[in-house]
């Protein structure tokens, strides 16, 4: 199986772009609990001289060991990371789109400002470049969608996509284990919150709790 590479990321960094944020996303698609983004840069050309980073790949594909061990040794390599998590409450108003485009803009936005505080100039003469998994993000201040690329299944092409999942997945999966211990009938330790069996026949013989996702439809799992 192909691995993540920084083929993309060389394209850019040799058109001088001076950071290359990778972002992905973690949560999208479950019943219950917030959704997460993570950022990730790495500097220019980075070669890795840590073998256990060449682990890198998509998140879903990694043992919750391996897992973990990469974002500790992400976050030590990386320039700048930023992770954020929108919770349920604001998921339920706006909708799980908007919801998933509001935590990707404060993770970018808070890297951003990481890095422009590193940097002589302005965000609006520094050179960005956003690779995302899968679909475009819009209204980020300093990068439109000329800066960008969406890439189809971008965490098994883009290193940095790869590394944003990792650091996404880990950090929401934590939050995910404290949810647990407050509502164990749900099997949350092991599905983190998504629409396993499990998970549905619990919602039918315990109803639901202030960690669903109503915007879901989830009441035809009470009938």
């Amino acid at each position: 199986m192909k691995k993540p590479t920084f083929r993309e990321e060389q394209k850019l960094w040799k058109n001088n772009y001076e950071y290359v944020i990778g972002v992905d996303e973690v949560g999208r698609g479950c019943f219950a609990g917030p959704v997460t983004a993570g950022a990730v840069i790495f500097k220019k050309n980075t070669k890795f001289k840590n073998i256990i980073l060449s682990k890198i790949n998509d998140s879903k594909l990694l043992n919750p060991q391996l897992r973990s061990i990469l974002s500790t040794e992400i976050k030590k390599e990386a320039l700048h990371y930023a992770i954020f998590t929108i919770g349920v409450s604001v998921i339920n108003e706006l909708g799980i789109k908007k919801a998933t485009e509001k935590a990707f803009r404060k993770a970018i936005s808070d890297i951003i400002s990481k890095t422009s505080k590193r940097s002589k100039y302005s965000i609006l003469d520094t050179k960005y470049y956003l690779l995302a998994d899968g679909f475009h993000i819009k209204y980020i201040r300093g990068i439109g969608f000329a800066n960008q690329k969406a890439i189809t299944k971008g965490d098994r092409k883009s290193i940095s996509i790869a590394a944003a999942s990792i650091i996404a997945k880990v950090h929401r999966d934590k939050l995910m284990r404290k949810l647990n211990k407050k509502y164990p009938q749900y099997g949350l330790y092991r599905n983190k919150g998504y629409g396993t069996k499990f998970h549905q026949t619990a919602i039918k013989n315990f109803g639901l709790s202030e960690i669903h996702r109503t915007s879901f439809n989830l009441q035809r799992f009470l009938q």
